[in-house]
């Protein structure tokens, strides 16, 4: 049996986040819920479902995702886990598919799974038109670049833990998908997608929900692609 553990990043999420961790299947060891710099009860709410909750003062996807990251690697080596699988905290993932992420790294020993969010398994409204338009320009110059075979930026994937390690992330806000995705490509790691339903979030996006979060997020995510376009 795979050791998986999950890393949650969480701002502001007390109206969902109990409901993630509900639905999180029982081959999962832990739950980990970073809790960004919340001003409700996200903390409280994701502690009562049973999380291990940890806080990150420091706003940001990428410094949430690195603070859950800095937590596992305490772990000795017996219990440090085999699979880490990132998922959003607002619901719009069905968490009860994480068996279907995880399924190719257990039984093909694929290195990185990322859940692509297909026109077809989307709930109607559930992915903004600035997030279409990043994910497709995004993609189409990832495979330009880099023979790509990537169609989504999708946020609920898994990755085996000593491939995490080896990338080195360090994008502290929201680059970190597409930082992730660019040095998977670099390494040759193996990874391919697998089709997720996705559905309407609770709450407001703090990326897509507003203007400002749009364009940083897309200058963010253009910057790595032409950063490692030109990088040897």
């Amino acid at each position: 049996m795979k050791n998986i553990k999950v890393i949650i990043p969480a701002y502001n999420e007390e109206g969902s986040i109990g409901k993630v961790i509900a639905e999180i299947p029982d081959i999962v060891s832990e739950v980990i819920v970073v809790n960004n710099n919340s001003t409700d009860n996200t903390a409280a709410v994701a502690k009562e479902a049973g999380a291990t909750v940890l806080f990150q003062p420091k706003a940001g996807y990428g410094n949430a995702c690195l603070k859950g990251m800095e937590y596992v690697a305490r772990f000795n080596s017996t219990e440090r886990p085999d699979i880490i699988v990132f998922l959003d905290g607002d619901y719009s993932d069905y968490p009860s598919e994480l068996t279907k992420i995880a399924a190719p790294i257990i039984e093909d020993n694929i290195d990185f799974v990322v859940g692509a969010r297909v026109k077809e398994l989307r709930e109607a409204g559930s992915m903004t038109f600035p997030q279409r338009f990043g994910n497709g320009l995004a993609t189409k110059l990832m495979k330009l670049f880099f023979n790509s075979k990537f169609t989504d930026l999708g946020p609920f994937r898994a990755i085996k833990y000593e491939k995490l390690l080896a990338l080195n992330m360090e994008d502290k806000t929201y680059g970190w998908t597409v930082e992730m995705q660019l040095k998977v490509l670099k390494k040759k790691f193996t990874y391919v997608e697998v089709p997720v339903n996705y559905k309407n979030r609770i709450g407001v996006s703090k990326v897509s929900g507003t203007v400002k979060g749009a364009i940083f997020a897309g200058i963010k995510i253009l910057s790595w692609i032409f950063k490692y376009s030109f990088k040897k």
